[in-house]
């Protein structure tokens, strides 16, 4: 093994020796445990607009948008010199008693943005810490209401809120819970929303209504004096991008409204533009959550952040309720002052540029061409809601899904699209500038790739 030395770290390693260092000393994020020193990660170099270059120098249209963040495209010039200013103006502060101009004007930019009386902004170091501070937010309302009984959580299945405790307690894809602990006592699952699934012959408006009684019984049979909140995302991205059937968020709100039931809309995926609006829940889905997540999109990517919005009335019930009390929740990097830089320099180029608006202009075609796979054989559904795309492809098991997905992602990374495979899925969430032609790009590679695909396994 070669020896890691400071000076061999400056005089620029190779790709291998690289590849050496990252398989022995680097754990990275859902590593295969049984292999985790086999593997070769692809070695990025450098990145512009929609695309990524590895270091032997090939360029990828990144399909996954990174992460789902990467919403204004890499190689911002003006979004390096503004962060670079703040970390030479003022890097760092504590949150705890100190304040600063960038996260004091991107509090109030948030609260514009937000729907109805969501005016109050928690910031945090990204999505999983946001959901983590919403629901200790419930739990902290509640016993200060004097309801400490008032605390289950009511989640759906493929739903994903994160990796810490509480936020992988109420994530509902069953192939994350493998040997990690999370709570049980506080959470209980909704089916399954994916109309995709519902049974042969169901429509989709009947679909909804099951859907939403699910949420009834649960209701009945939990008790509403027991449920603090509901959590859900508009899209359930990380599930395979799951739209759930017409007027089933509308409904779900209104019931938590009805028995005092505290709804969370997880937009760290589908806020900051990914459904052409800063957030879909009002203006796409038509209700006005209690409290909103949010991360990814925030900073397209450029630094860590995260935000929990909590409305007006949530913070009344905090503040004057039961005897004086501190909100005990936060994080040494809480309103960051370089990633709130990065933050509003990322608004301000989505407002100038029109961003917004583009995404809507190209979503009817974006989701056109994906909708078209359904002429291949082994695509059994795409669907998707902006620039949000899903294809789940069928096969006789799940070593044969499994199989497939791969040799999809293999092939569309050999013809230069990157894409995350999810089992059987593959899924889509380029970023925002993405252009017609670059879209038809994206596609035409996809089609080829199932082509491909389809051959090899029809020998």
């Amino acid at each position: 093994m070669t020896k890691m030395t400071p000076n061999s770290i400056a005089n620029e390693p190779s790709a291998d020796t690289l590849h050496e260092w990252d398989r022995t000393h680097q754990l990275h994020p859902w590593m295969a445990m049984d292999n985790w020193r086999g593997y070769d990660n692809m070695l990025m170099e450098s990145a512009d607009g929609i695309h990524l270059r590895d270091a032997a120098g090939k360029r990828y249209i990144d399909g996954p948008g990174g992460m789902w963040c990467s919403q204004i495209g890499y190689g911002r010039q003006e979004m390096a010199a503004a962060i670079a200013a703040q970390v030479m103006k003022l890097p760092y502060t504590s949150p705890f008693t100190n304040t600063t101009e960038p996260s004091a004007v991107l509090a109030k930019k948030i609260a514009e943005m937000a729907p109805g009386d969501l005016n109050n902004v928690f910031f945090t170091t990204g999505g999983s810490t946001a959901v983590d501070t919403a629901l200790r937010t419930m739990q902290y309302m509640n016993n200060r209401r004097g309801q400490p009984q008032k605390k289950m959580i009511i989640a759906r299945e493929k739903g994903y809120h994160g990796s810490t405790y509480l936020a992988h307690s109420v994530t509902g894809k069953e192939r994350d819970k493998s040997h990690f602990d999370f709570e049980t006592r506080l959470v209980h699952f909704l089916p399954d929303v994916n109309p995709y699934r519902r049974p042969a012959g169901m429509s989709v408006a009947n679909w909804c209504d099951a859907k939403v009684t699910d949420l009834k019984n649960a209701i009945a049979e939990i008790g509403a004096e027991n449920i603090g909140a509901f959590i859900a995302e508009p899209i359930l991205s990380s599930g395979g991008v799951i739209v759930p059937a017409p007027g089933y968020h509308k409904r779900t709100w209104e019931l938590c409204r009805e028995h005092d039931i505290l709804y969370i809309s997880d937009e760290v995926v589908t806020g900051f533009g990914r459904l052409g609006h800063w957030f879909a829940s009002e203006e796409v889905f038509g209700i006005q959550p209690d409290m909103i997540t949010c991360a990814k999109g925030l900073t397209s990517g450029y630094l860590p952040l995260g935000a929990c919005i909590i409305s007006n009335r949530v913070m009344e019930q905090m503040s004057h309720l039961g005897t004086p009390s501190s909100f005990t929740n936060g994080y040494t990097y809480s309103a960051h002052p370089v990633s709130c830089v990065a933050a509003l320099k990322n608004i301000e180029i989505i407002e100038r540029e029109g961003i917004l608006e583009h995404v809507r202009a190209v979503t009817p075609h974006f989701q056109s061409r994906l909708r078209d796979l359904m002429k291949f054989d082994i695509v059994g559904d795409a669907r998707g809601e902006g620039l949000l795309g899903c294809i789940e492809c069928q096969a006789e098991d799940l070593e044969a899904e499994r199989r497939l997905g791969s040799m999809i992602d293999d092939a569309c990374e050999e013809m230069g699209l990157i894409v995350r495979p999810l089992i059987n899925m593959a899924v889509f969430s380029p970023p925002l500038i993405i252009t017609l032609e670059q879209i038809d790009e994206m596609f035409d590679i996809l089609e080829r790739a199932i082509q491909q695909v389809e051959t090899q396994l029809a020998v």
